[in-house]
């Protein structure tokens, strides 16, 4: 396995991230960018992995954005659906491992306890059923796959919760953050070195395929996660607007989100020998990144 990792949605979050380890660490790496490969026109696709001669393929494109997928069911499945389709049958045809990328909204989040890989899904919304519809075209397009659900994605690139709390953060004297949903935040950071350990290990022969859950150590609520955005940030700005506990009912979205996003990430740490870091670790190593610089940019 000498060709080079191919990875779709290098200009993601996710993807900017593994970029920068991969290079990093001496990896051949081919990332497109969305305005260059469209992952829904499957010649593109064919075309892009056959290029590459790609030894493994990533798939972190997506169409992320939860509430606007709503009014938008038909571009979210084109993406998140026939997309992930489209990589996973180009990937089978060169004969190249695929490593995709999903979310715990599969789940409706009435479990008590943390979610593991053989929980019954049952999203709530058009975002979830297209990630899961999506699980589905890869397993069925080709055998050698990992697919690895993360969870509340943060980090200092692209558009995020943490961003998002820094800006309000600085213009607004009190926060109001949902405190009864419960989840498990996850670093750009730790997903690049889960992702870094599945391809060692496919380059090992040595991978174990299928579903994966993969999430930052420890969970919260989205008021206790700001909470500590806050308390960080204010080691730089010396402003701490306080941050009131609100529930989802005060705060009404256009798509349901599950209570409790908790993933149980002991299978995948088992199998590919990672686990990630304290979400409060990498929260404070984010904050810190972005408040020493003018990095600081909106995100949801």
């Amino acid at each position: 396995m000498n060709g080079p990792i191919l990875l779709f949605g290098g200009n993601g979050q996710v993807g900017r991230e593994f970029a920068s380890l991969a290079r990093a660490g001496g990896l051949a790496l081919i990332a497109p960018r969305r305005q260059d490969v469209d992952i829904a026109d499957a010649a593109a696709v064919t075309d892009a992995i056959t290029r590459a001669a790609a030894s493994v393929v990533i798939n972190c494109a997506a169409y992320t954005s939860v509430d606007k997928a709503e009014a938008e069911p038909s571009e979210a499945a084109r993406v998140n659906v026939l997309g992930a389709g489209n990589v996973a049958v180009g990937a089978a045809a060169a004969a190249a491992p695929l490593i995709h990328l999903s979310t715990d909204y599969v789940f409706d989040g009435t479990k008590v306890g943390a979610y593991s890989e053989d929980d019954h899904i049952a999203p709530l919304g058009v975002y979830g059923r297209t990630k899961a519809d999506g699980e589905s075209a890869v397993r069925l397009a080709t055998p050698r796959h990992v697919i690895l659900r993360t969870s509340w994605v943060f980090g200092v690139h692209g558009r995020n919760f943490l961003k998002t709390m820094l800006l309000l953060a600085r213009q607004r004297e009190e926060l109001r953050v949902v405190a009864d949903q419960h989840g498990c935040p996850t670093a750009t950071a730790d997903i690049a070195r889960a992702l870094q350990a599945v391809v060692g290990a496919i380059q090992a022969s040595s991978a174990r395929w299928g579903v994966y859950h993969f999430a930052g150590r420890g969970a919260t609520s989205w008021h206790g996660f700001a909470t500590e955005i806050v308390e960080q940030q204010a080691r730089f700005s010396g402003k701490r607007p306080p941050v009131r506990a609100i529930g989802t009912a005060e705060y009404p979205t256009p798509a349901r989100r599950p209570a409790n996003s908790e993933l149980d990430s002991s299978l995948f740490a088992g199998a590919f020998g990672y686990r990630a870091e304290t979400w409060q670790k990498r929260t404070a190593e984010a904050v810190a990144t972005l408040m020493s610089g003018e990095a600081v940019e909106t995100g949801k």
